[in-house]
């Protein structure tokens, strides 16, 4: 028997999943129920793998569990891009081995592509748009990351602008970089009413359960879940839930929870949006890892989103929403002196499941047990793709995203305690200073 000593308990302060459109949950569990497919975690890759496992196997119930709502956790948490291209930072030029990032950015362009097609299908309102994103710079640490990216793109043969601060007021409003370069591949989303909408569309021989959270797995020829209303016994069990993972007794040491934190503005008013001016809506991601991304919004509010701490149980805490939304209030006077006084409406906080070697895991785990777990901070495209290739895989198709993906060493082990915790703070505080004005 394997006790799940860590449940997921996120903040109840997120702007996307409180402005999406409510939705009436799924009820939990209870009692005693079989099936042959057993998915936990209802975030995009469980959602994914949930739906293609029916199509699959349309004569088979599937089971989707959620530990808390559909929408509340990591994947409503994050800043809602959904991003075509690689970036591999470990690569001087951020592209890398060139047939590698090929492959990556087909995979992230599969899981753009059913993205769209399930919004379009569905009519599910997420306010999916293809605007693209910038990618900014302030500091010369930062230029000389989009000149390296610019030399990777060129070597990919993908398409980018290079923009100059005296022209980025015409696109963001703000003349505080110095520097964009602007890619067009990138989808934006509301990605607390996109995942609410992939849950309220599934196949009908889908069964949601949500606020049910697994408390003990007992392994075997079966695998017995149990919560503390009842028992799920799966024929084939599919973990998806990212650093949870680790918790059901897989991949331990390897997977880092670390979470990052958003403040959103209220709605900007019509005098305000002609002081900021530029477009109506656009992305920016931070030239520096440990810098800041921006959202301009469909409803005009302004999100900010940086800083970073380690939970290594995966669970919210509150002393870190404290303390950074003073660091936002910063970020955002600064890039924004034309708004000085806006308020914001709402601050939180969201998990990356990452690892030291930026790989993921996919493939078996144990007899009968499959995962899809560690999408490295790309869970909107990547935990799309993955969880369907998964389910695809496990109906006993291949491809070459499929053999890609079992080819992956996965995600690399941890130093143990406390050398893991005293290594990533001190990399965190380390990083965050660094970005300096980026951040």
């Amino acid at each position: 028997m394997t006790r799940v000593t860590s449940l997921p308990a996120d903040d109840r302060t997120c702007g996307w999943f409180h402005l999406s459109k409510p939705r009436q949950a799924k009820p939990s569990h209870s009692g005693e129920t079989k099936a042959r497919w057993v998915v936990v975690g209802a975030g995009f890759t469980g959602l994914a793998a949930a739906r293609q496992l029916a199509l699959n196997f349309p004569d088979d119930e599937i089971v989707l569990i959620e530990a808390q709502e559909v929408g509340f956790g990591s994947s409503g948490r994050n800043a809602g891009f959904a991003i075509d291209l690689p970036h591999d930072i470990g690569a001087e030029d951020y592209i890398g081995e060139i047939e590698t990032a090929k492959t990556t950015l087909k995979l992230n362009l599969t899981g753009q592509t059913i993205l769209r097609s399930l919004v379009e299908r569905h009519q599910i309102d997420c306010q999916l748009r293809a605007s693209g994103k910038y990618q900014a710079a302030i500091e010369d640490r930062g230029i000389a990351v989009l000149d390296a990216y610019r030399r990777g793109l060129d070597k990919l043969g993908q398409p980018y602008e290079m923009i100059e601060g005296k022209d980025l007021p015409d696109h963001i409003g703000t003349p505080f970089y110095r520097k964009a370069l602007f890619t067009p591949g990138t989808v934006l989303i509301q990605p607390a009413a996109l995942v609410k909408g992939l849950a309220d569309s599934l196949p009908a021989n889908v069964t949601l359960y949500e606020h049910t959270a697994i408390t003990d797995v007992e392994y075997g020829e079966k695998t017995v879940l149990t919560h503390r209303n009842g028992r799920i016994t799966a024929d084939k069990l599919l973990l998806t839930n990212n650093a949870f993972g680790m918790r059901f007794g897989f991949l331990q040491g390897t997977m880092l929870p670390i979470f990052t934190y958003a403040s959103l503005t209220r709605e900007l008013t019509e005098t305000e949006q002609a002081r900021l001016g530029g477009k109506s809506f656009w992305g920016v991601i931070p030239a520096d890892p440990f810098g800041t991304t921006l959202r301009r919004t469909h409803d005009n509010r302004i999100l900010v989103r940086n800083s970073f701490s380690f939970n290594p149980d995966g669970r919210s805490k509150q002393k870190y929403l404290d303390r950074f939304v003073n660091r936002h209030r910063k970020s955002f006077e600064r890039r924004f002196p034309m708004l000085s006084g806006v308020e914001f409406e709402y601050t939180w906080g969201g998990s990356l499941a990452l690892s030291r070697n930026h790989m993921g895991y996919f493939g078996q785990l144990a007899p009968n047990v499959y995962g899809a777990l560690c999408c490295n901070g790309l869970g909107v495209t990547r935990g799309t793709a993955t969880g369907t290739l998964l389910a695809d895989w496990l109906a006993g198709q291949r491809n070459d995203l499929i053999n890609f993906l079992l080819s992956s060493p996965g995600p690399n082990r941890n130093p143990p305690e406390p050398f893991l915790s005293i290594g990533v703070n001190l990399n965190l505080m380390w990083g965050q200073y660094r970005a300096g004005r980026e951040g």
